[in-house]
């Protein structure tokens, strides 16, 4: 991966291959885009939509009382959080005609939509265009970042902040020491959106440190140590005005951050314990508390849930880094921008896996290392093509039909699990199927809105009306204020299933399967994902599996 030139591939018709895999690029953005334009209602709300939009509610009042309201900084945990995406998507809400939790859907594909975008121009920048469409399609058709870029109010975010970030970190290796006003501006843009967003962005200063290494080596060999200094001095000299503005960008999303000068380590030393009641959740076929999860919770996960050919190039490319980096041959700033991309791809999962912090949903909180997986893997693929154009021209049309057909597995499992692509286990585990019955699957509990939607729809084909003087009661196994907002005033919900019309339970570990009629099934690949049982005269004294925690 030390050089990757234009013409990996041969096209047709003379065709450049930069102008073929750049049109390619926009034709995938805009059919992105269009896809997340007909598509976003779909997805339902999760455990952390409703207090999400409090949250960004009692922000916008504090801005608008001239910070007199300040009870946005001290509102449930979610003040040690930024709620730049919460206040984007609450300001929409009043300019456009679309119901509050859309426009956080629609917030969200515009967000994914702009990571995704962002990642291409990446991948680009460090392999060539080859390898920023590459990247651009292994992170378009990765049903974790797809699924969650739609309903995850912070690490869907976090993850695209991230990724600018990066790309503004390459752009400083590669001009250092004279970064540009465009680099300097990158740089506090991405650092204020992740740090905004969630402390863990100072991650990224680690990434740099770390990642900086061979180009300062290479520094003091050719320059000198007075003359290394200098340079360093400089560069950090022309970086001040966007670390200041990155600094007021982090503040503006992020208010209690700036509250206090020590208030970001606050919120780092807080995170970096469990803070609330555990609870356990299901991994590998046991039932685990989530303070308690195994050292391999994060490797497996990742192993079973990433498409497969992203596992393949990713994992060549990072054994092709580290090998790199003792090579005379291979320029230092190469070393660096490839060093730092695989420190943001693998030091957060390995930092994990050492300090076994409390673990649950799945990957969730480690979406932001997607992004730069597949831009290594971009680059991976398109360094593979070049080294095939010069030496095994005819194995060409092999690795990249065996790159599309990887592609391909994973587009059709989207389909097939849409909306719940969050959801997705690759064909290492058997697909959602093979992985029902040992992990946990929509722990988020977005397949409520479909429940709920269908029974709805049931109740109005059966000209079924509820009993004199009250609503329906519905007893939810799951997030209750999702179900509530997809059903509608009509509705009662609560816990209590001993008085409940209808029971609605997520297809879980923790909740019961009932004995009772069953108006409604949500299923993906055989997998059902919820129920909606009619529970009239039955008196269920509970829709728990297991006690409450």
């Amino acid at each position: 991966m030390t050089s990757i030139t234009t013409s990996a591939i041969d096209t047709p018709l003379r065709r450049s291959v930069e102008r073929t895999c750049d049109d390619l690029a926009m034709l995938v953005l805009a059919a992105v885009a269009v896809i997340a334009g007909l598509t976003f209602r779909d997805y339902g709300l999760g455990w952390d939509d409703y207090t999400h939009a409090e949250y960004a509610d009692l922000l916008l009042r504090m801005f608008g009382s001239g910070f007199k309201d300040t009870a946005a900084l001290s509102f449930a945990n979610l003040y040690m959080y930024g709620g730049g995406f919460d206040m984007v998507a609450a300001l929409l809400h009043k300019v456009i005609p679309l119901e509050l939790f859309e426009t956080r859907r629609l917030v969200g594909a515009i967000v994914g939509v702009i990571g995704l975008a962002v990642t291409w121009r990446l991948g680009r920048r460090i392999g060539g265009p080859l390898a920023g469409l590459a990247a651009l399609l292994l992170l378009a058709l990765c049903p974790i970042f797809y699924g969650h870029m739609f309903m995850n109010p912070k690490d869907a975010p976090f993850a695209v902040a991230m990724i600018i970030l990066m790309l503004g970190l390459v752009r400083l290796a590669e001009e250092y020491p004279q970064p540009s006003p465009r680099t300097i501006l990158i740089v506090g843009l991405g650092a204020g959106l992740a740090l905004g967003t969630r402390i863990l962005g100072g991650l990224s200063l680690v990434y740099a440190m770390i990642g900086f290494i061979p180009l300062f080596l290479e520094e003091l060999r050719t320059e000198g140590l007075r003359e290394s200094v200098r340079r360093f001095a400089h560069v950090v000299y022309v970086l001040l005005p966007g670390l200041v503005f990155g600094y007021l960008l982090m503040g503006l999303i992020w208010p209690w951050s700036i509250m206090e000068p020590g208030n970001p380590f606050e919120a780092l030393t807080y995170f970096s314990h469990f803070f609330e009641k555990p609870w356990k959740e299901m991994f590998d076929g046991a039932i685990v508390s989530v303070p308690d999860m195994p050292w391999s919770y994060l490797p497996t996960l990742f192993a079973l849930q990433l498409p497969e050919v992203m596992l393949v190039l990713m994992g060549g490319a990072v054994v092709s880094t580290f090998a790199m980096l003792p090579r005379g041959d291979v320029p230092a700033r190469r070393k660096t921008i490839l060093l730092m991309l695989t420190l943001a791809a693998t030091l957060p999962l390995a930092i994990a896996m050492v300090k076994r912090p409390a673990l649950y949903n799945g990957i969730r909180h480690f979406v932001f290392v997607i992004p730069p997986m597949a831009v290594l893997g971009g680059v991976a693929f398109a360094w593979t093509m070049e080294r095939l154009r010069a030496n095994h021209r005819t194995w060409q049309p092999v690795v990249l039909a065996t790159f599309c057909f990887g592609l391909a597995l994973s587009l059709a499992e989207m389909i097939r699990l849409h909306p719940y692509q969050y959801t997705h286990f690759n064909h290492i585990a058997g697909t959602v199927r093979g992985a029902d019955d040992r992990f946990m699957l929509d722990y988020w509990g977005l397949a409520l809105k479909q429940a709920s939607d269908e029974l709805r729809e049931q109740l109005v084909e059966r000209q079924e009306v509820p009993p004199a003087n009250r609503k329906w009661k519905v007893a939810v196994c799951g997030p209750q204020r999702p179900a509530q907002v997809a059903l509608g005033p009509d509705f009662t919900i609560g816990w209590d299933s001993n008085a409940a019309d209808f029971a609605m339970t997520l297809g879980e570990f923790y909740c019961k399967g009932l004995t009772a009629p069953v108006m409604v099934e949500i299923k993906r690949d055989d997998v059902v994902f919820a129920r909606v049982y009619d529970i009239r005269g039955r008196g269920i004294s509970s829709l728990l599996s297991i006690p409450a925690p």
